[in-house]
């Protein structure tokens, strides 16, 4: 504007006053830089910092097929802004947005979320346009809006913490793809038409990097983290390896300096709300999630409660179904969960998990719902009952009726198995006593088949303290019966005998004779098991005569089988001969083949003793076409193995050496690691080259193995340790 007033022309009659009002002519204010810092000690996201470029990166897929919006999407505190954050400085960095970066926080999940026309009038501001000029309604700001980014150079919108993509549509740029939208949200945005990254917990590895990062921001000489390194890696597990709780433990030692970091995880560990335990007084990991929560409708409400209280890992569909007291599993429900990243699909189709956190929140504002804990319950203890029956199914019984074949429960307990095994444990609590411990013995025969004997021990021995206490000497009988099966295959026989002999004691006061012939039968390969041989074949010897007693042939077939084992190691292999043979007699008569094959393998061992090679390898070969037939692949391994033996005995290395690597295939695949190791190393032994001595050492024989205590497979024998 000119600072002279030109009054020529003008026909003055009388005093002139001259009036001129000066306005000065600058740009409105702009706001294109306004990223907040960068998180602290951001760490372990570098293959979603990688993808979140190549959809920035204007190189990257040119023209129609560029990348308009990216929405960074997962549970509340798992660092989506960090993320979103590292990548919007990586992207200005290398010069992609001359026309700046656009900031905006929608608070999606507050009370009062930022709505479209708010967001627009902040972005209008932000580039510039006065006040004045803004339009009323959200339509015309958003027409607005898109016309002044027509005319910028390419600009970054990043807008945090959406909820749903109603409330990012208005913000998304027209015409050209010069422009991007970047976006986080709790929510999976899928309906945004967006390149969709979910954010996942950390990597162990990741969240102890990031506790050791932030602790020396706060104080570089900080190097609490590095000296302990385990409680460390305990309080990053504790702290479920979400980012937020990781922040947040940073900040609880940083106050604190003088308090160690296993005290701090000693105190999260033990803490009855470990979500309370979670909080710096700025932020709190509870009042994440309840944001989250807030939002949901009744039902999923409910339904995440409930399966906060579900055992084990995963929750199946019918499980959820179960809990909330459905006919029908609530898919629709569970999978608005998962797209609120409240709950993820699990490992096996039809199942769920949650992260920890979540899982201890969903408690927290559960109601502790008994009646559901109890319809669960009852629920695992009928269909693995079920799955128990066709395990042991014998030809000639009556058909088990849940089941249709013994792989259809096999997949079902393989399912459910983590959470069969935590669901006993509730038997801890009165109400669920009886149930937990059935449910722990119906899973026996599954669990010794699988050879998880870990968890056998574990279940067993809840079920053996909780029958104790609730005075069920019968539950207490059974569960010590297979607690020592258990203890005796993991290499615990003296341990497995005080099991037994509870076992025997408590059948012999109930007046259980078929329960205490199987007790001495078990006592019998414990007592073996600790070297005590004469006392095990009297034990064998008593099981025998009482399983012929109550007529139980099946019993005295396997009393015969381990009665043999026992000859063997007192060395009175013809009499063991003779064991072996009537106990194939006797399981041959009832035609059970499979069980007939653990006496064809242990008679192998005996004629091998005998120096009746060829017999032995017929024995054994019959053996190995029942176990095969039978996919008993322990019980292979054990026949494989023992022809290697017979073979390198006879001077044939090359067919030993393919015999034990056979046997450590098929041991491995029977989940037992410790004996495929064995058997790899006898056959590396057979290609080393000898080691010239002066005077050779004779070379030990390797132990031959014998079978007793096998599981049943289809058609079940009843094995030689019987689970009850």
């Amino acid at each position: 504007m000119s600072d002279v007033v030109d009054f020529r022309g003008g026909d003055f009659r009388g005093p002139v006053i001259g009036k001129a009002e000066y306005r000065q002519q600058a740009p409105a204010p702009t706001a294109l830089d306004a990223l907040p810092p960068p998180a602290a000690g951001f760490t372990g996201r570098d293959e979603e910092l990688g993808r979140l470029r190549a959809a920035l990166d204007p190189s990257g897929a040119g023209g129609e097929q560029a990348v308009l919006v990216t929405a960074v999407s997962g549970l509340g505190g798992i660092g989506k802004t960090a993320l979103a954050v590292r990548a919007a400085y990586a992207a200005r960095e290398e010069g992609w947005f001359p026309g700046g970066v656009l900031f905006l926080d929608l608070h999606g999940y507050d009370d009062a979320p930022v709505t479209a026309d708010q967001a627009l009038q902040s972005l209008l501001r932000a580039l510039g346009v006065e006040p004045e000029h803004i339009p009323v309604t959200a339509d015309e700001r958003a027409g607005l809006y898109r016309s002044v980014l027509a005319d910028r150079e390419p600009v970054l919108i990043l807008a945090d913490n959406a909820s749903s993509p109603d409330q990012v549509r208005p913000l998304l740029p027209g015409g050209g793809r010069r422009h991007r939208v970047l976006v986080t949200s709790r929510d999976r945005l899928a309906a945004l038409g967006a390149r969709l990254v979910q954010l996942d917990q950390l990597t162990p590895g990741a969240a102890y990097e990031l506790l050791d990062r932030a602790l020396r921001i706060a104080d570089p000489e900080d190097d609490r983290v590095v000296e302990e390194p385990e409680a460390a890696a305990r309080l990053a597990e504790l702290c479920g390896y979400l980012p937020l709780a990781l922040q947040i433990a940073v900040a609880l030692l940083a106050e604190d300096p003088g308090k160690a970091v296993a005290e701090l995880a000693d105190e999260l560990g033990t803490s009855y709300d470990r979500l309370a335990a979670l909080d710096d007084g700025d932020r709190s990991v509870r009042a994440a999630f309840d944001l989250s929560y807030r939002r949901l409708p009744a039902g999923q409400a409910r339904l995440l409660s409930l399966l906060a209280l579900a055992p084990g890992p995963e929750a199946s569909e019918e499980v959820a179904a179960v809990l909330v007291g459905a006919e029908e599993p609530p898919v629709a429900d569970l999978k608005a969960l998962a797209r609120a990243h409240l709950v993820e699909r699990g490992n096996s189709r039809g199942c769920w998990r949650m992260h920890d956190l979540v899982r201890a929140f969903g408690v927290s504002v559960s109601a502790g719902d008994a009646e559901a804990r109890q319809r669960l319950l009852a629920h695992y203890y009928r269909w693995a009952d079920a799955a128990d029956d066709r395990l042991r199914w014998f030809p000639g019984e009556p058909e088990p009726e849940r089941f249709r074949t013994r792989a259809d429960a096999l997949a079902w307990l393989d399912r459910e198995r983590a959470s069969l095994v935590a669901a006993v444990q509730w038997g801890r609590e009165e109400r669920y006593r009886h149930r937990a411990v059935r449910l722990a013995l119906c899973l026996c025969e599954y669990l010794r088949w699988r050879r998880y004997f870990d968890d056998m021990i574990a279940v067993n021995s809840a079920a053996q303290q909780v029958a104790r206490v609730s005075g069920d000497r019968e539950g207490e009988a059974m569960a010590s019966n297979n607690l020592g099966i258990a203890l005796r295959e993991t290499g615990h026989p003296r341990k497995a005998l005080v099991a037994h002999f509870r076992d025997r004691d408590l059948c012999q006061e109930l007046g259980d004779r078929n329960g205490e012939a199987l007790a001495w039968n078990n006592l019998g390969s414990a007592l073996a098991e600790a070297g005590r041989v004469e006392e095990a074949i009297d034990a064998f010897l008593r099981a025998r005569d009482l399983h012929r007693e109550v007529g139980n042939r099946t019993g005295e077939a396997q009393a015969w089988n381990n009665l043999g084992n026992a000859l063997v190691e007192a060395d009175r292999v013809e009499e063991a001969m003779d064991a072996f043979i009537r106990s194939c007699d006797l399981h041959q008569a009832l035609g059970d083949r499979y069980s007939a094959s653990s006496a064809w393998n242990n008679l192998g061992i005996a004629l091998s003793e005998l120096g009746q090679t060829d017999s032995a390898t017929e024995a054994y070969g019959k053996a190995l076409a029942i176990r095969k037939e039978f996919e008993d692949w322990y019980g292979v391994a054990q026949t494989l193995e023992n022809l290697g033996i017979e073979h390198e005995e006879t001077h044939r290395p090359a067919e030993a050496r393919a015999h034990y690597l056979q046997a450590a295939d098929a041991y491995a695949g029977a989940n037992a690691p410790a004996e495929a190791a064995r058997v790899r190393a006898r056959a590396a032994a057979l290609t080393a080259p000898a080691t010239p001595t002066d005077t050779p050492a004779p070379a030990a024989p390797p132990a031959r193995t014998t079978d007793s205590g096998r599981p049943s497979p289809p058609p079940p024998d009843a094995p030689d340790s019987a689970a009850r």
